[in-house]
């Protein structure tokens, strides 16, 4: 039976966290049930902007991959593929890049706010700026029609089709499809200490490897309300991370719904609110973490997997490259 092709994957700049969980990983365990998953372990990606620390990249494929394992990700229905090891990526890479301009690059919004929030300036490394090519060979090599993305993400599938156009029109046939971005419908978890972003190099994420006393300590340290001073005060619950992190975990969401009421009106606690949450998450992360350890002592079976999943993905992709090259009539030997 045909299945719809999904390609979605993680940069390995550090071990994932439960933004990553709820944000994609959740959605990814259900996926591998209905398509055709590829996984990718984004490790040229990764040096776009860390080519200073290449052994960080380097030891993140591993730390990512178990993570992958560690929450339920099964090597027999999703292919986990290491990107540096997908020649064919980087060839049709170049290829794009001859179906787009650098006017255009510059002008992709997520390029824009990337360059920006790191202060590149002119200064911005030509891999970063050329991403939305790349990206578009990574998902165009798999023939992937579905690609979870962040709404802040959407812009690089726009771009991708635009080239798969391109192509398209150049051949002269529908040699590649078109992707459409799936968006989760929660968005992105803030960190624990309020910022939109959530980031294990920042000090505001909880890992999924992380101890007990490391869930606890990170949940007493969560931001509320700051105007939240007694528990009989009302207290606000947009912008409360506490009951973001339950909107996106509370397998009970009709208690949750009072739980708010009740806190907006007055009567309620953060320490009762915060006790819930972290019980949530113990439940949540020790599983994983056992599993994590458990894999940790097996690190040959993690790169069997890796190994076995790049061996698919390569043959996958290169078939790919044949296809677009022979469609635009290029040389072939």
């Amino acid at each position: 039976m045909n299945r719809p092709t999904i390609l979605t994957g993680d940069r390995t700049t550090g071990p994932l966290h439960i933004g990553h969980y709820a944000g994609s990983l959740a959605n990814r365990l259900r996926y591998q049930d209905s398509h055709d998953q590829f996984l990718l372990l984004a490790d040229t990606q990764a040096l776009t902007d860390n080519a200073h620390d290449p052994e960080k990249v380097r030891r993140s494929v591993i730390e990512v991959a178990l993570d992958y394992l560690a929450v339920g990700i099964d090597p027999a229905r999703t292919t986990i593929c290491l990107q540096s090891h997908l020649p064919a990526l980087a060839e049709l890479s170049m290829l794009y890049l001859n179906f787009v301009t650098v006017a255009r690059l510059e002008r992709n919004p997520t390029i824009k706010d990337e360059i920006r929030a790191r202060g590149f300036g002119r200064d911005t490394p030509a891999g970063f700026l050329c991403y939305p090519a790349a990206q578009a060979a990574d998902i165009t090599a798999f023939k992937a029609t579905v690609v979870p993305v962040g709404e802040d993400q959407a812009p690089l599938i726009e771009q991708t089709n635009e080239i798969v156009r391109r192509i398209n029109t150049t051949a002269g046939c529908a040699v590649l499809p078109e992707a459409r971005a799936v968006i989760p419908k929660g968005g992105r978890l803030p960190g624990i200490d309020g910022k939109a972003k959530m980031s294990k190099s920042g000090g505001n994420a909880i890992a999924l490897s992380a101890s007990p006393d490391e869930i606890r300590n990170a949940v007493k340290a969560m931001f509320t309300d700051p105007n939240h001073l007694r528990v009989e005060d009302p207290g606000r619950v947009e912008g409360n991370v506490v009951f973001t992190y339950l909107d996106a975990f509370d397998p009970n969401q009709d208690t949750l719904a009072e739980l708010k009421t009740q806190y907006q009106r007055g009567g309620l606690g953060d320490g009762k609110l915060k006790a819930r949450l972290e019980a949530i998450l113990q439940d949540l992360i020790a599983p994983i973490r056992a599993r994590r350890a458990e894999l940790v002592q097996d690190r040959g079976y993690v790169f069997d997997v890796i190994r076995e999943g790049t061996q698919r993905a390569r043959e996958r992709t290169e078939a790919t490259k044949r296809d677009v090259v022979s469609a635009l009539g290029l040389f072939e030997l």
